[in-house]
């Protein structure tokens, strides 16, 4: 496979910046409604155990969701970052080009295919507690 050109790495940058942009906006606009918060107010209305359950399990959701997204703007950022140093493309772990088929999909990637299969085993084994992405 050969290296990305540079039109190649402008186009992923785009893509990147806007999704950066993006997620930014998303978790900015839910830090702020979360001052008003509709969650909290189900959960002071709360009656018994398995309204109090749900209103648990909607809180735990949109926190989860919001832990997600932040995980992936750190990606995004660290992507920028590869591109800032002229490394976006290779493989954070074995220093092999990151296939364009994966950076198409995935703009972000930091690994390639087969070092990525190796994160999910160890991942799926209880190894390696690192998120996904």
């Amino acid at each position: 496979m050969s290296k990305l050109s540079a039109n190649e790495i402008q186009r992923h940058a785009q893509r990147i910046r806007a999704r950066h942009a993006a997620l930014r906006e998303h978790i900015r606009n839910v830090l702020l409604e979360s001052k008003h918060d509709e969650f909290a107010q189900l959960a002071g209305q709360v009656h018994d155990r398995g309204e109090e359950s749900v209103a648990d399990l909607l809180v735990s959701t949109n926190l989860a969701l919001l832990d997600r997204e932040i995980h992936e703007l750190r990606d995004v950022e660290d992507a920028l970052q590869r591109i800032r140093v002229g490394s976006f493309g290779a493989c954070d772990d074995c220093g092999e080009e990151i296939e364009r088929e994966r950076l198409d999909a995935y703009p972000s990637a930091k690994h390639c295919i087969d070092c990525e299969r190796e994160h999910e085993t160890r991942r799926a084994a209880g190894r390696d507690q690192t998120p996904s992405l």
